[in-house]
């Protein structure tokens, strides 16, 4: 007795017959590769809380995102740490800061190769580790840190970047950072939103790496709370009428349900970011052999791009280009 379900069985019997079925593809050109950039520093140093990944020198950082072109990565995004930090983060607007000299770095020796992405926020620059300019009670300024913000995109515009991530979750933070990448000419300048991003505890691996934890609080004032799914949609449109050109969803693997959301509710490129903690996990897990790396990755990235992401952000991404090159090639 043949059954309807027949139908989807016989389409699994083979590798061909499941690849030609497959409803969700994971390509190299779906993946942005996150990059360390530290000053003061004259070789890598790695990040012991984040297998597989170092703070690059601006030297090194070459070599790395000539490995993510040729691995065939969409893009990469710059984390800059300085070797000096303040409490207005004034390092991170300068024009000789340290993510402007490896923009500029970049932009020499990969030409228009490589779309490379800069983060926008205040958080590795202050020495008191939050993401905008303080209140005398210690609370964040919005609207004082918005205009910051506009200053940190122009820099960052006028040494290489083809797109600004404002990650700070301040309101207004798009259209302040658009009128003023317009004002400065550049209107080519694209902007990814983190519009979803959440008061996480999977973002500790990178606050090590990138030394920015608070000192003192949190920021569950302007970072969302992790229980709230229709807020990630609402941020999300506001991003977009703002003028964001791209959204981001963050963390992506625990928050696979608001990437699905978000990407049914605007009609812009969606991303998602596979965050420190879920790579920690990932690979504390394989390190156990509770499962095998490889595939893990692969299967993690696969569900974020099923759930809707057009792009995922993830530390895995030139390790899994090469794996998705490598099957392609068996084929």
């Amino acid at each position: 007795m043949a059954f309807p379900s027949d139908r989807t069985r016989r389409l699994r019997r083979t590798a061909g017959l499941r690849a030609l079925a497959r409803e969700t593809s994971l390509t190299p050109g779906d993946l942005i590769q996150p990059a360390f950039v530290r000053e003061g520093i004259t070789a890598p140093v790695p990040i012991a809380s984040m297998v597989h990944q170092q703070q690059e020198t601006v030297e090194s950082l070459t070599d790395a995102v000539d490995d993510a072109i040729d691995s065939g990565c969409a893009a990469v995004i710059l984390f800059g740490l300085p070797e000096e930090k303040d409490a207005s983060g004034s390092q991170a607007w300068d024009e000789d800061g340290i993510v402007q000299r490896a923009l500029r770095s970049l932009r020499r020796n990969c030409g228009n190769e490589c779309v490379l992405i800069a983060d926008c926020c205040l958080d590795e620059y202050t020495d008191h580790g939050h993401c905008g300019v303080l209140r005398d009670d210690g609370s964040v300024d919005n609207d004082a840190t918005i205009e910051v913000y506009g200053r940190i995109a122009v820099s960052q515009a006028a040494a290489g970047a083809d797109i600004i991530a404002p990650s700070g979750m301040m309101d207004g933070q798009v259209a302040a950072i658009r009128r003023a990448l317009d004002e400065g000419g550049f209107h080519d300048t694209a902007i990814l939103a983190y519009s979803a991003k959440y008061a996480s505890v999977m973002y500790g691996p990178f606050r090590d790496a990138a030394d920015c934890a608070p000192q003192f609080g949190d920021r569950r004032s302007y970072q969302m709370d992790v229980a709230n799914q229709r807020e990630g949609v609402h941020r999300a449109r506001l991003d977009v009428a703002e003028g964001a050109d791209m959204v981001m969803v963050k963390p992506a693997l625990t928050a696979l349900d608001v990437v699905t959301r978000v990407r049914d509710a605007v009609d812009v490129p969606v991303g998602a970011f596979c965050v420190s903690g879920e790579h920690a996990m990932l690979h504390a897990a394989a390190a156990e052999n509770a499962f095998e790396e490889r595939a893990a990755v692969l299967e993690a990235l696969t569900a974020i791009r099923r759930a809707g992401a057009d792009l995922v952000i993830t530390y895995d991404a030139r390790r899994a280009a090469r794996w998705l090159l490598e099957d392609l090639n068996r084929v």
